[in-house]
């Protein structure tokens, strides 16, 4: 049986919504979500917009409280203060399971017993939720867990990113509208990540779910979400498109030319990096402009580069980390 029996009707999935000040809906919101374990609050205020079909990136160092706060989302942590909207409803202790049986979730490792095959760990599920038995080789098939070999084989035979896709079969049994995967990628081997990073970026557009991942590296969060959320020290720094946080980066000019101390005092503005010189971004009418008045002045123009400030020079500012490294 194919992947395609888990897919959605044409319509159902939104794309990539955008936030709320656009109008769209969304699948997970917060205001004032707060947790704390005695004088330590490890979640501060959270404020947390999660628009409906995305894959949202939640970011942030080690520590930040990203599985804290995904942990009070699934009810499995209480929280101290503010609240919690999940996929419409406002999560409440008497409404948790009827909210959490349209909810898939991988936290930490995978749950799986080392002595059973994938499908004899994914049946216990299914009779758990009371889900019909066609569901298993359905999401076999998605993780890529459905060929002979791979079905007679215990799972404590499995290397980490086996194990990885069973859980997140585990997490996709029953259809959910909501998928939370804490870490995903953590401890695989590059196959491992970009067969992992591969498949979340698949599931808004296959299954019509909406994706939380939550990950300390910028560059994956990069290459698999169109939203994200930074956090650190238990706040929300930043959130929004990952088109706007690319927009963020600053822009300049780097030139090395025949005589750089001449062509300093030629370019308004211009400051010494190294053996370059650093001016601001302008267009491709402006740049030959520069080129040839340093020419004009019997300036070379050796090399001319755009260069662009990286994401993870954004995360160290949005997180403050710059002045600890």
């Amino acid at each position: 049986m194919t992947s395609q029996v888990l897919e959605r009707p044409a319509g159902t999935v939104e794309g990539a919504p955008a936030p709320a000040a656009s109008g769209e809906s969304l699948a997970v919101s917060t205001r004032g979500l707060t947790k704390r374990y005695g004088d330590t609050t490890v979640v501060d205020d959270m404020d947390l917009e999660v628009p409906e079909g995305a894959v949202f990136g939640f970011l942030g160092p080690n520590g930040a409280g990203k599985s804290t706060t995904m942990k009070m989302l699934l009810g499995l942590v209480h929280a101290s203060g503010g609240e919690a909207v999940v996929l419409g409803r406002e999560m409440t202790p008497d409404n948790r399971l009827e909210v959490l049986r349209e909810v898939g979730s991988l936290i930490e490792a995978p749950s799986c017993y080392p002595h059973l095959t994938a499908r004899e760990n994914l049946e216990i599920v299914r009779r758990l939720r009371g889900l019909p038995e066609s569901c298993i080789d359905e999401v076999l098939s998605v993780v890529r867990l459905d060929d002979a070999k791979t079905q007679r084989k215990l799972v404590g035979h499995f290397s980490l990113g086996m194990r990885q896709r069973l859980g997140i079969a585990a997490a996709l049994m029953g259809h959910p509208r909501l998928l939370l995967l804490d870490e995903p990628t953590n401890g695989l081997d590059p196959s491992g990540i970009h067969e992992i990073r591969q498949l979340v970026r698949e599931m808004p557009r296959r299954f019509g779910c909406t994706v939380i991942v939550s990950s300390h590296l910028l560059s994956e969060i990069d290459q698999m979400a169109d939203h994200v959320g930074i956090i650190n020290r238990g706040r929300m720094v930043w959130q929004g498109s990952m088109a706007d946080l690319h927009a963020r980066a600053r822009r300049w000019l780097a030139l090395r030319t025949t005589d750089n101390a001449a062509a300093a005092g030629a370019l308004p503005g211009a400051v010494a990096d190294g053996e370059w010189l650093r001016i601001k971004a302008v267009d491709d009418a402006t740049a030959g402009q520069v080129t040839l008045g340093l020419a004009k002045r019997g300036i070379g123009v050796v090399r001319l580069e755009e260069r662009v400030e990286s994401l993870e020079d954004i995360f160290l500012k949005l997180t403050e980390m710059e002045a600890t490294l």
